[in-house]
């Protein structure tokens, strides 16, 4: 896992927020709309499920 963002930074729709690597590809997983980073739920080398909030947006101001 690698999280491309901080908590607070503004993004734009189709942005990549991190990369989860499977199987020795990444996948990227990128902002479906624009926001700012409200929350990160996993850290740099994490393990994640599925199912796991890895970021949250917020609508931006």
């Amino acid at each position: 896992m690698q999280v491309l963002v901080k908590q607070g930074e503004s993004v734009s729709r189709g942005q990549v927020l991190a990369v989860l690597e499977a199987m020795k590809t990444g996948l990227r997983i990128t902002a479906p709309a624009d926001g700012v980073v409200a929350h990160i739920g996993c850290a740099a080398g994490d393990s994640v499920e599925e199912g796991t909030e890895i970021v949250t947006l917020a609508a931006p101001d």
